[in-house]
C-alpha cells in the first residue's frame, strides 16, 4: 500500500504533503506499530476525541490537553528512535498540519486574556472540527498498530 491510500483511507486528504512521499510504499515495522499503539491510547482517553459537553470542563484545560500531544509524540518518537520513521512520517504531518493551526490560533488568543462568550463558542466550534480530524487520525493509528479499533466503542453524547 501506498502512504497516499493511508491518507485516502481514514479521510485525511487535502494535507500538503510531497506527491513523492505519497507515492512510497507504507511498509510499518513493529517499532511502527508500537509507537502507534502508544499514540493511540493517548489520543483515546483525552479531549482530542471524546465530546466535550457545553456545560463541561475549561476551554483552558482542552486546550492544555490537545498541547500536550506534541510533546507525547516527541517522546514516542524518541523512545523507538529510528526504526519508527514510517510512523515519524506520518505523526510528524499530523502534528504540523493538523494540531498545529488549532494550537497556535488559540494559543495567542489564551495569552491576551480570558475568553469571552462568543470566543469560547468559537473555539468549541474549532475543537469539533480538530477532533474529527483526530478520531479518523486514530483509526488510522488502530490500523498501524494494528489492533481493533475501540474508537467509538463509547456512545458520544452530541456536544
Amino acid at each position: 500500500m501506498k502512504f497516499s491510500h493511508l491518507f485516502e483511507n481514514w479521510n485525511l486528504t487535502g494535507l500538503k504533503i510531497k506527491a513523492s512521499f505519497l507515492e512510497m510504499e507504507w511498509k510499518p515495522k513493529d517499532a511502527d506499530k508500537d509507537a502507534a499503539w502508544e499514540l493511540y491510547v493517548e489520543l483515546l482517553t483525552r479531549v482530542t476525541t471524546q465530546a466535550l459537553q457545553p456545560d463541561e470542563g475549561t476551554e483552558e484545560a482542552a486546550l492544555a490537553s490537545i498541547h500536550s500531544i506534541f510533546k507525547t509524540t516527541r517522546e514516542v518518537l524518541k523512545n523507538h528512535g529510528r526504526d519508527c520513521i514510517q510512523f515519524s512520517k506520518v505523526a510528524i504531518v499530523i502534528l504540523n498540519q493538523v494540531v498545529r493551526p488549532f494550537t497556535s490560533k488559540w494559543h495567542r488568543k489564551f495569552e491576551v486574556g480570558s475568553l469571552d462568550d462568543a470566543e469560547k463558542a468559537a473555539f468549541r466550534s474549532d475543537l469539533i472540527d480538530l477532533q474529527e480530524k483526530l478520531v479518523a487520525y486514530t483509526h488510522m493509528l488502530s490500523e498501524i498498530a494494528g489492533v481493533e479499533d475501540i474508537t467509538e466503542l463509547e456512545e458520544v453524547r452530541p456536544a
